[in-house]
């Protein structure tokens, strides 16, 4: 039997339930205005979920000289200057708001006896501005937005998986297409305006802390398809603790905590190597660099035999991991049966967060398809080269309410909504034509081989050479994908699902090696062996697309307030994120 198709209409799409769609839905939701959330994972297990650090504000409960402006210059310096000044100042002018709002819905902080929120030092901070809930913020943020979702009634469908942006004649949206991940019904969305929260693209390295199917890379997709761009597709945070196995959980990671509260890093000889990298701050050193070293050790040939490194807090006492560590205390007993009060933790650098993504307005997070929004960390322009941490979350609230805004208002003032049926049923076929594939290519095979691709050119260190040769295989990769075979099954339509991430993964790679071609230097998370400078003609954006490759664009001047107080933050004691 052929799956029905549903027809449904709404004034503004969210695309990702994770915390900045929900986020925005709620943002609709309070204003009346008629909103449509879809995932194509159970909104619970977001993504965002799994953030365990905590959420930054100026709110100086701690620290009374602390100011938005500080936040600002901090995140600047953080971001090697490539993150854009206006989109720096809208997340840390609108910060404070953000924390009210998730108050309002009812998020429980950590609180002080007297009732302050708490804040604690977070990586390269000035001052303490981040705020947290144990080692669960992200969990209890998704949990509070969820609850404030479900008392505002907004409707969430979190098993559609969608295929593709509809785009009129003129270049504007019109809704979404897709289909349900459980009984292939398609859906025919219409919408005045869409907002894309689909997360990025971390997914597309061997090691990564996404799990299974999430940060494919749909997103960009998703805008490229519909006539967005891409801003720095190779800005990629590698975390440096990400466990080795099981093979299925390659790349969880272990919280920076546990270095934090004293774990020291060996290589596969036993020997402490961090005095050769940050002789003052050793394994409390920045993510990038402490990734950095990792990376060399194993390279060199002296990691593990497993391609790793080992963090051991086994000399901690036990109360302290016990009290401190919980969380990894249980993940390594439940993925590896390890007692880490007794053995070291065999670890390898995991990409963690797309730093770049959809190119958008700083204002509002509009793209360059009218009706089409980018939001989380689907969107580009906060984090630069090195993101500050605790700084994810906290966009996603600041942003989310603006985006819902800007969407409301630019459907308020739409005189009619023009829509295409050629369009449709370019969707339409999009979907008919992959189910009728019944290639010899394995989608999932297809999809490790670029997993593989990505780790091995355009990992933690990059170089010419590397880059080109990953663009080769991803050419021969893509003419392989012609020959693809889908076969939906008891399960549902998740192999149909499998071939549109692994369309989403190809797209994202091309474009993430491309620009690590492009930036031919060494700034923040992009490690180039044959650059190994930064190079000041390179303080710039770059921004790919199908048409034009990748193209440099200028980065709008810092504020003199701001400059002024950009300087280096005293990390000691400290763990830098």
């Amino acid at each position: 039997m052929t799956p029905t198709e549903r027809q449904l209409s709404t004034t503004v799409l969210v695309i990702g339930t994770g915390g900045s769609g929900l986020r925005a839905a709620i943002e609709l939701a309070e204003a009346g205005v008629d909103v449509l959330a879809l995932g194509k994972r159970p909104k619970s297990d977001a993504h965002t979920s799994l953030a365990a650090g905590g959420i930054n504000a100026s709110l100086a409960t701690m620290d009374p000289e602390d100011t938005w402006q500080q936040h600002a210059a901090d995140t600047l310096k953080e971001s090697y200057l490539l993150a854009n000044p206006e989109t720096v100042e809208v997340v840390t002018k609108g910060a404070a708001q953000g924390i009210d709002d998730l108050e309002r819905y009812g998020m429980p902080f950590a609180r002080e006896d007297d009732g302050r929120i708490s804040q604690r030092f977070f990586g390269a901070h000035t001052y303490r501005r981040t705020a947290f809930a144990g080692d669960y913020t992200g969990l209890e943020i998704q949990r509070t937005l969820i609850n404030r979702a479900a008392q505002l009634q907004v409707p969430i469908l979190d098993t559609v998986y969608v295929t593709r942006i509809l785009v009129n004649d003129g270049g504007a949206v019109f809704g979404a297409y897709g289909f349900d991940l459980e009984d292939g019904t398609r859906y025919l969305i219409h919408a005045d305006a869409v907002i894309l929260a689909a997360g990025g693209h971390n997914r597309i390295w061997r090691r990564t802390s996404s799990r299974r199917d999430e940060n494919t890379g749909d997103s960009f997709r998703l805008a490229v398809e519909a006539g967005g761009r891409l801003r720095d597709p190779e800005l990629v945070q590698f975390h440096p603790s990400g466990i080795i196995e099981p093979e299925n959980a390659a790349g969880t990671l272990i919280s920076e905590a546990a270095r934090g509260e004293g774990g020291i890093l060996r290589n596969g000889l036993g020997e402490r190597f961090m005095h050769k990298y940050d002789p003052e701050r050793l394994e409390l050193s920045t993510r990038d660099c402490v990734a950095l070293a990792c990376y060399t050790e194993i390279k060199e040939g002296r990691g593990t035999p497993n391609g790793g490194v080992w963090l051991d807090v086994s000399h901690l006492p036990r109360e302290v991991i016990m009290t401190r560590l919980p969380r990894v205390y249980q993940t390594m007993l439940e993925l590896q049966m390890l007692d880490i009060t007794e053995e070291p933790i065999e670890i390898a650098p995991t990409a963690h967060y797309s730093m770049g993504g959809v190119w958008v307005h700083s204002s509002d997070h509009s793209t360059d398809v009218p009706g089409l929004y980018a939001i989380g960390e689907a969107s580009s322009g906060l984090h630069g080269a090195n993101r500050l941490g605790g700084n994810s979350l906290i966009e996603l609230l600041v942003f989310g309410r603006i985006v819902g805004q800007a969407a409301a208002a630019y459907s308020a003032a739409l005189p009619a909504q023009k829509r295409s049926a050629a369009s449709v049923e370019t969707a339409r076929a999009e979907i008919a034509d992959l189910l009728a594939a019944s290639g010899t290519e394995n989608v999932r095979a297809l999809q490790r081989a670029i997993r593989d691709v990505m780790t091995e050119y355009a990992g933690v260190v990059r170089d010419e050479q590397g880059l080109r040769q990953g663009l080769a295989e991803l050419d021969a990769i893509e003419a392989r994908m012609a020959d693809i075979g889908v076969h939906p099954d008891i399960a549902g339509y998740h192999d149909l699902a499998h071939a549109f991430d692994l369309k989403s993964a190809a797209l994202a790679a091309r474009a993430t090696l491309e620009a690590a071609l492009e930036r031919r230097e060494t700034r923040g998370c992009h490690n180039r062996s044959d650059y190994p400078d930064l190079d000041p003609d390179l303080q710039v954006n770059l921004v790919w697309s199908p048409e034009s490759g990748v193209v440099r664009e200028a980065i709008p001047p810092i504020p003199d307030e701001i400059a002024a107080l950009m300087r280096e933050v005293s990390v000691v004691g400290k763990l830098v994120e």
